[in-house]
């Protein structure tokens, strides 16, 4: 299997959805340096509590975990607004749940920046005791940004809600990781949020979405790897 990194610019990889760059983070995150904006998809804050209120144990520590993977994000791009594209909370009352410490961390990340929820069906509401502003899906360059994927829109679109990570084969062995998942007219992100998971590129759910053929650009230990769609495998 031949893996292909992404074209690099300097120090980074860019690639184009109509007029609009997008440099990918490895954080899982995008960057429109033309836009000076950051795009994060599915942090599912609080997940952990949630399944704790289940009796299902998890470590509580998945929201300062994924909090802390944006707040690097953010250091290496600077950006001036932050976008993230629901399910930004596992479920309705994780917003208050929230502890003292994130919500200082979200404040302190929020501060001398906009700040845009959109709205998910984890969340479909966004408290204004959170700080920012929420909308259903907004648009930039002519690129629309939503949270879950449409398949019967014609333009170009950025969205999350579905996790994509994919499974190739490299030195003999097995691979699995989220990955960004690139069309001509779609891109659909991999999910920060810590306990997210991810669901397999070759899943159904992918199908409609990626009729002309999809790429896999996968979150790597320090460089992100453009895949074929031919040599990602099911799990």
């Amino acid at each position: 299997m031949t893996a292909l990194a992404l074209e690099t610019t300097g120090t980074q990889a860019a690639f184009m959805l109509g007029r609009l760059a997008l440099v990918p983070d490895l954080s899982g995150a995008l960057f429109l340096p033309d836009e000076r904006t950051l795009i994060v998809a599915d942090l599912h804050l609080e997940k952990g509590s949630a399944f704790a209120a289940r009796g299902v144990f998890l470590p509580p520590y998945d929201s300062a975990a994924t909090l802390s993977v944006l707040t690097a994000a953010i250091l290496r791009h600077q950006p001036a607004r932050v976008i993230a594209l629901g399910d930004s909370f596992h479920d309705r009352g994780g917003q208050a749940r929230l502890d003292p410490a994130c919500r200082a961390a979200l404040a302190s990340l929020q501060a001398g920046r906009d700040w845009l929820w959109i709205t998910g069906n984890h969340d479909p509401q966004i408290g204004p005791a959170l700080g920012g502003e929420t909308a259903d899906e907004i648009e930039i360059a002519g690129v629309a940004l939503r949270h879950e994927p449409d398949a019967a829109r014609l333009g170009f679109e950025i969205a999350g809600h579905l996790h994509p990570a994919a499974k190739v084969r490299m030195r003999g062995r097995a691979l699995r990781r989220r990955c960004f998942a690139l069309s001509a007219g779609r891109c659909v992100m991999p999910a920060m949020g810590a306990y997210a998971g991810g669901l397999n590129l070759r899943d159904r759910a992918f199908r409609p979405l990626f009729r002309e053929g999809v790429s896999a650009h996968i979150l790597g230990d320090g460089r992100l790897f453009r895949i074929d769609e031919r040599l990602l495998l099911p799990d």
